[in-house]
């Protein structure tokens, strides 16, 4: 039990880590008064002589599944930030954890961010209302900024929002020809069956010809998700996207890969989309790891591929072709791949940045054997997808005789350095 002298038992170190746990609630973290309690007494037990051990007793508290690392991470390193915190915990003469959020790097979470500035900022005095008359006609509705946005970029609030569009999304296909026929008066084909069958039920008379149509549908979908590190910031909002098509449509099947493959389809068919994702948390083990891209797509052909690319299936793949393995025996894979479906479609985060250039290893094995190249950043460039596959069109995208030329520039300048492309 702790004296009253004791640091860790001091009221001020309990307050502040009650307002660490809103701002976790706040970034969208599952934080109650239970969760605090333990968070106090974690503390406690392994004490503030290191601050490994201060972080790693937060993290057992209020870390539950592998995607809320992240989050957590970057709320601890901002949130503690000071560098005497210990000492003024021992002084218990911590008032109040301040940060300087605007100055935490680039790559802090708007999320992380927005929720430490509305915790740790002192109130700010109501400003006097004051009216303003703008003229509407050429601004952007709210709207359309937030379809525009990317996904990193989003607040809370946001995000939130972007998940209800994204269960509205149903990802049309075209539909395909099948084997079978179905009875039509206006039909192109004679039926032969029907026909007899009706010269029988009239006694031999000819009662006028059947006629059929072939049967469309359409065809599977497989969606294969990059869960790597690298793909983070985008892998839980691509998550809700595929539980949305998953309940939406028939014959979809969903995988995820780091350095493993896994097959996530019976835990997206949950109608809560909460409880798919736990139940996908709990079942992948390489959450935020690294990317074997090569070796993800080989196990799905060697064990998937011939029960669920049947019928003309159309895949996604969701990565953003950064392989740990310099995309060895990725070609391979992707080329035994794409032969064994309709259309390969790849969708990369990184097609956001307009200078972006197929320089790695892994990009330049992949690009070739993908019959389209889009970005997948953004509520537009989910729509943009959807309306390319409900369109029927040709198997290989206009847009990739483009990147081809960029390959073959590319790999001329490697192999020919005086080559200098105009």
């Amino acid at each position: 039990m702790t004296t009253p002298s004791s640091p860790v038992g001091s009221a001020r170190l309990a307050v502040n880590i009650l307002h660490f746990a809103r701002a976790l609630r706040a970034a969208g973290l599952p934080a109650g008064p239970g969760t605090v309690l333990a968070a106090v007494e974690a503390v406690e037990a392994v004490g503030l002589d290191r601050r490994e051990d201060f972080y790693w007793a937060l993290h057992a508290v209020f870390v539950s599944r592998a995607d809320q690392h992240p989050v957590f991470d970057q709320a601890f390193h901002v949130f503690w930030r000071n560098p005497d915190l210990l000492k003024r915990m021992m002084a218990m003469m911590l008032p109040r954890v301040r940060t300087e959020v605007e100055h935490a790097g680039p790559q802090l979470s708007r999320r992380v961010a927005e929720a430490l500035k509305n915790r740790l900022d002192p109130e700010p005095e109501e400003p006097p209302k004051t009216e303003i008359e703008f003229d509407a006609a050429l601004t952007v509705s709210a709207a359309e900024q937030l379809q525009r946005k990317d996904f990193d970029k989003m607040s809370v609030a946001e995000l939130a929002q972007a998940k209800r569009m994204m269960a509205r999304m149903a990802l049309p296909l075209a539909e395909v020809p099948t084997r079978r026929f179905r009875p039509d008066p206006q039909g192109p084909r004679i039926d032969p069956h029907a026909t007899l069958r009706r010269m029988l039920r009239t006694g031999g008379d000819v009662a006028g010809l059947a006629r059929r149509r072939v049967r469309t549908r359409p065809p599977p979908l497989v969606v294969l998700c990059d869960i790597s590190g690298s793909m983070a910031r985008y892998s839980r909002m691509l998550l809700h996207f595929m539980h949305a098509v998953s309940n939406a449509r028939t014959r979809v099947h969903s995988f995820v890969f780091g350095t493993r493959l896994t097959n996530i389809t019976r835990h997206l068919r949950h109608r809560d989309v909460d409880v798919a994702v736990d139940c996908v948390a709990g079942a992948v083990a390489d959450w935020s790891g690294g990317t074997r891209i090569g070796t993800a797509l080989g196990t799905f052909n060697r064990r998937w591929a011939r029960r669920v690319l049947g019928q003309g299936a159309v895949v996604l793949l969701i990565t953003d072709g950064l392989d740990r393995d310099g995309g060895d025996g990725l070609a391979a894979a992707a080329e035994r791949l794409q032969k064994s479906c309709r259309r390969l479609i790849w969708l990369n985060p990184l097609l956001r940045w307009d200078g972006f250039a197929p320089k790695s290893s892994g990009i330049r094995a992949l690009l070739p054997h993908v019959d389209d190249f889009r970005p997948v950043h953004s509520l537009d460039s989910l729509a943009s997808l959807a309306d390319a596959l409900s369109r029927p069109g040709p198997r290989r995208a206009a847009g990739m005789d483009g990147w081809t030329a960029m390959l073959t520039a590319g790999r001329d300048r490697d192999e020919h350095p005086q080559y200098q492309p105009l």
